[in-house]
């Protein structure tokens, strides 16, 4: 299906930081609402399916938050048994995606993220179906993009000990890639990949880079206004900004 998209979700975060006693896809946010109802709200209208990895501990209490949209098809859930790291879990699951034209990977805490952005991002991937990046100037970015010429130079990652300097550009959680070849392209990456210098881990992002460097991915940034877009949910202080975002935007 070339011109179809599958969002793919990696939400096996157990919310440890935040104390939480739920995975954070399932917090509550508001009237009910959970990360996850607003997180298909705001993916449903621009994808063709959507797929969510969960930790073990979480996948009974998911299938029953999500019953509703399994049971029709509209999702699908896996389970990624050890936490070692972003890309394991969307490449663990390419047996749910790799049917589709294109995979939109999607942080499973990015409650703030608008309708608007994914059918931005969507429309121009099945425009140019190559690596397109939603992009936002932050004050002080945690993780920070360098582009030229329509390629990706380098992901920063204050998380691994690099320097983000200010007002550089902050993804949105959401990144838009073609699966032809994507993981094979992956695993190549393994091969010769280091690890992340505090985390230990094989970080996703770096390998957009080399999606762009390496295998000739030109990049498309779409242009996001709202630095509210890149806030997910890691701290005390990031959940209730998200409740009151969204009872703002309710009342």
């Amino acid at each position: 299906m070339s011109g179809s998209v599958c969002a793919v979700v990696p939400a096996a975060g157990r919310g440890t930081r935040l104390g939480l006693d739920v995975p954070k896809i399932m917090v509550e946010i508001a009237d009910g609402a959970t990360v996850w109802d607003l997180l298909y709200r705001a993916l449903r209208p621009s994808v063709d399916h959507v797929h969510v990895v969960v930790a073990p501990a979480a996948e009974t209490r998911f299938h029953r938050l999500a019953a509703a949209e399994i049971a029709r098809g509209a999702v699908s859930v896996s389970v990624q048994r050890e936490p070692t790291g972003m890309g394991d879990a969307v490449f663990g699951a390419s047996g749910h995606w790799e049917s589709h034209g294109g995979i939109l990977v999607v942080w499973g805490d990015q409650v703030n993220l608008t309708r608007g952005t994914v059918r931005r991002v969507v429309d121009a991937h099945l425009r140019a179906p190559g690596l397109t990046i939603p992009l936002v100037p932050m004050p002080d970015p945690y993780v920070e993009y360098e582009l030229s010429g329509g390629r990706l130079l380098r992901v920063r990652q204050s998380r691994e000990g690099d320097a983000c300097r200010p007002g550089g550009l902050s993804d949105v959680g959401v990144f838009c890639l073609g699966t032809a070849g994507l993981a094979a392209a992956w695993r190549d990456y393994l091969a010769a990949a280091s690890r992340g210098a505090m985390t230990g881990e094989v970080n996703f992002l770096p390998f957009l880079a080399y999606l762009s460097l390496v295998r000739g991915r030109d990049v498309t940034a779409v242009h996001v206004d709202d630095p509210d877009e890149a806030r997910g949910i890691n701290t005390a202080a990031d959940l209730e900004f998200a409740r009151r975002r969204h009872a703002e935007r309710a009342g």
